[in-house]
């Protein structure tokens, strides 16, 4: 497995998949529409809350996006207080991108989507020298090496999340790091030497950097911690003695260590299975839908390597694309298969192997026992997916020594190319929210009407959820106005749910739209209500239907 290529020549190439990987990652960058993690995102990182926002009162444009308005006068401690009062995610990537904003973002305009993506989309590409970087360390190969930072380039699953104004790739790079620190840790072991205390300790910051990122990282703390009890297990049943000298001393420490270091953020994990936030991946965990979690996993596993046009494109193309992927895979899988037999006994394969194994199998341990289901959104693989590229890199390069077996690589980059084109013109996860496809249908049922007739859309409000969809909303006209294609400025109502029943958010619009001079239009953005005939509002059965994230209604009082 040893490479023959030089350093240069190694390096050139290295800077050949930083560049393919640059491009694939920003261009169309603002393509795709803002979606409400990622307002979350700016809000939070801009140092600005979404309680400025009025409750039960019928506002304007810009008073509902007035938290994405960047302000000098916020800082580091604006950023964290609200995170942690309003949010559920540990606060490390929102404080970066308070800088980053604040170094390149403009006093008092609203934040640039494009600039906001742009931080996670140039993280995304350093983990192209990084998993090349991890993958050398592992394997001592260059072949193999070239091919993971290959893989990962143009990796659909990885662009998609790069082009996303949040903290993945940021957890990502973490997640490489304390794999490298979890192999030398075990092979000096195997070695019986003594584990460095450098490594020890940037251990312990790289974990709990990754925990300060995202709580999930946790997970790939216990998937490590499982692997070292495999280790462990069998040094107790050989060496009753072996597992009280220096080097497991070391991997005690680092544990110790790094439970010290994230356990700041004990209080505030416990709290997030009960907030409303994250109440969607809860699930009723019925054992007619036992299957499911296990399906959608195989499908992530796919798309990290493979994808055509499956969304914004005809049913018939859509099924095509997938046949074609099914297709090539079936002919791919029995080499990889016999590629990883070959590799079983080596100790870093093992080592990244049952990481993959023991992270994967946590993912589906939660969503069977606790409901919690990891697996009903894709940028939640994240936490084993550096380990997946190295193992089918570790393969490929095992089989970049056949001749034969060159098509197949040839293939896994022609289909991964594929894939992030295909991401990059939105023809793969598309947001799941859609206000693009909303304001045009708002916009087609005003043009029947004057120009100054009102527009009213309204939404009942439960948590600032809800606030960041009907943002959407009005981002997208915030865009048309800024063109010049918008006649009108429509106005906003988030109405407060107290109780299941809905009310006094009924009330509350009722009460509004009452006091409101006639015509105007009113809209329903995932808000059922009892008929609204006796306010002098008739439902227009031609505007009535659902999108990705939106159930809409049109009244016509």
């Amino acid at each position: 497995m040893q490479s023959k290529l030089k350093l240069i020549p190694s390096i050139l190439l290295l800077l050949l998949w930083i560049v393919i990987g640059f491009i694939l990652r920003i261009t169309n960058l603002e393509l795709k529409p803002p979606w409400s993690d990622e307002w979350a995102t700016l809000v939070f990182s801009l140092g600005n809350s979404f309680r400025t926002i009025p409750l039960n009162d019928i506002i304007s444009l810009d008073s509902l996006l007035s938290p994405l308005q960047l302000n000098k006068n916020t800082n580091t401690y604006d950023v964290v207080n609200n995170l942690l009062t309003e949010s559920t995610h540990p606060p490390l990537y929102f404080v970066l991108t308070h800088w980053w904003l604040k170094i390149f973002g403009s006093n008092g305009e609203f934040v640039s989507i494009w600039l906001g993506r742009l931080l996670s989309a140039l993280i995304g590409v350093l983990t192209i020298p990084a998993i090349f970087s991890l993958s050398l360390l592992l394997f001592r190969s260059q072949i193999i090496a070239h091919i993971t930072a290959i893989l990962i380039t143009v990796s659909p699953w990885h662009i998609y999340l790069s082009q996303e104004a949040r903290h993945y790739t940021l957890a990502m790079l973490w997640i490489m790091a304390s794999l490298g620190c979890l192999n030398c840790a075990i092979t000096s072991l195997k070695e019986q030497k003594t584990i460095s205390s450098t490594i020890i300790i940037v251990w312990i910051i790289i974990n709990s950097c990754g925990v300060a990122t995202h709580y999930f990282f946790g997970l790939t703390l216990l998937a490590e911690t499982l692997v070292l009890l495999v280790y462990w297990l069998q040094d107790s049943l050989k060496y009753k003695t072996k597992i009280l000298k220096a080097s497991w001393q070391r991997i005690y420490l680092a544990i110790i260590g790094t439970f010290i270091g994230c356990s700041s953020w004990f209080f505030t994990w416990r709290s997030i299975p009960d907030n409303q936030l994250t109440s969607w991946i809860f699930t009723d965990n019925s054992w007619l839908e036992f299957y499911q979690p296990i399906a959608r996993i195989l499908l992530w596993l796919i798309t990290m390597f493979a994808l055509l046009p499956v969304e914004g494109v005809s049913d018939t193309i859509a099924i095509i694309s997938g046949a074609i992927i099914l297709l090539v895979l079936g002919w791919i899988f029995p080499k990889v298969i016999k590629g990883f037999k070959a590799y079983s006994n080596n100790l870093q394969f093992t080592i990244v192997s049952r990481f993959v194994v023991s992270a994967i199998a946590l993912i589906l341990a939660i969503a069977y026992i606790s409901g919690a289901d990891l697996t009903i959104s894709a940028r939640f693989q994240f936490i084993y997916f550096p380990g997946i590229i190295l193992l089918v890199g570790a393969v490929l390069g095992y089989l970049w020594q056949k001749a034969q077996a060159k098509k197949t690589i040839i293939t896994f980059f022609i289909l991964g190319l594929c894939g992030g084109l295909t991401i990059i013109n939105n023809y793969g996860f598309q947001k799941v929210e859609r206000p693009d496809l909303v304001v045009p249908i708002i916009l087609e049922a005003h043009s029947n009407l004057a120009e100054q007739t009102p527009v009213i859309i309204a939404t009942r409000h439960k948590t600032h959820g809800q606030t960041r969809k009907i943002m959407n909303i009005a981002w997208q006209f915030q865009e048309l106005l800024k063109q010049n294609k918008l006649s009108f400025q429509p106005q906003f109502l988030l109405a407060h749910q107290i109780g299941e029943d809905g009310t006094p958010s009924n009330q509350i619009l009722q009460e509004k739209i009452s006091n409101l001079s006639q015509p105007f239009q009113l809209w329903l953005i995932n808000f059922s209500v009892p008929r609204l005939s006796e306010y002098g509002c008739l439902k227009d059965q031609q505007y009535q239907g659902r999108v990705h994230g939106y159930k809409y209604k049109l009244y016509n009082c």
